[in-house]
């Protein structure tokens, strides 16, 4: 049955998970899974729990720095007129332009896909499909170019309520350039110049979110999705590129090694088939839009 083991509004940095299955978080050393307590604990009203099942990836879950609140606190920030910003996160082929293709007929959500086109299509020059060929050459520029296109989106007029991005500048920076850093595909000095570029960036232009969703998948569903859609880009994808992305996306939104969030996490095992998913959707959608159904 899927439940929620964090919740918290816009004021409070949290940890949402939402799975299929009972999920554990970890609080200072112990492991609390989401079931409700007759009683009033500590943590909200959520009791300790045995270990329900292997985590994904090669990571133990570390220590999670967020107060557990109920789900009734969940949206009462709500501003009138205010538009909010939701960035889809996740390893490729985890289903987020799925979800964004699910959302996008809501009358509160304008949807941004990530900008394939662009980068597909540079002045006549396929930059996707020359950064998956040869990485070495290609990722410095690549990265480069794709966060001049997120901040595009970043800072895109909306007049919907809730702006839905498909990833944001800051995956960029903190997945697929400190990937390319830790395999030596980008060497000391790119790597510096990406990093100045993206403090410019956060610093000069409103790249801030309300929400951060992150469809949690195994590095192996993931693979597997990539083969059967079979996109001319991806077919060169390996392996254990996804698996380096998805350690990366934990340390960054899960142990937020990377240093404190600026908008709430919302954590959705992404492993389930669609009809699942959509199911999930439904169940969160109100989490998901920032209050708004």
């Amino acid at each position: 049955m899927s439940c929620i083991a964090v919740l918290a509004n816009r004021c409070t940095r949290a940890i949402i998970h939402v799975t299929a299955v009972n999920t554990i978080s970890v609080f200072g050393g112990k492991r609390y899974c989401a079931k409700r307590s007759t009683t009033k604990e500590d943590f909200g009203g959520w009791t300790t729990g045995a270990f329900a099942g292997k985590m994904l990836g090669t990571h133990d879950l570390k220590k999670i720095a967020a107060k557990v609140l109920r789900e009734d606190n969940v949206g009462l920030s709500l501003e009138t007129g205010k538009k909010y910003s939701v960035s889809i996160e996740g390893n490729i082929g985890c289903g987020k332009t799925t979800l964004l293709e699910y959302f996008r007929t809501s009358q509160v959500v304008e949807a941004i896909k990530e900008p394939v086109e662009q980068w597909t299509n540079v002045q006549g020059h396929n930059a996707l499909e020359l950064l998956y060929k040869d990485p070495s050459r290609w990722s410095f520029t690549f990265n480069l170019y794709a966060q001049l296109t997120r901040v595009q989106m970043h800072t895109k007029k909306h007049e919907k309520s809730v702006k839905m991005l498909e990833r944001s500048l800051h995956s960029t920076r903190y997945c697929f350039v400190e990937n390319d850093f830790q395999n030596k595909v980008i060497n000391g000095l790119e790597y510096a110049i990406l990093t100045e570029w993206y403090n410019w960036l956060i610093k000069n232009h409103d790249v801030n979110l309300d929400l951060i969703v992150y469809l949690r998948a195994d590095p192996k569903v993931c693979y597997d999705r990539i083969k059967k859609r079979s996109r001319k880009e991806e077919s060169c994808v390996p392996y254990s590129l996804l698996e380096d992305l998805h350690n990366l996306h934990e340390d960054w939104l899960v142990h937020q090694t990377r240093g404190k969030l600026s908008a709430p996490v919302l954590i959705l095992d992404a492993n389930n088939e669609y009809n699942k998913m959509t199911e999930i959707y439904e169940e969160k959608r109100k989490q998901i839009l920032c209050g708004f159904v």
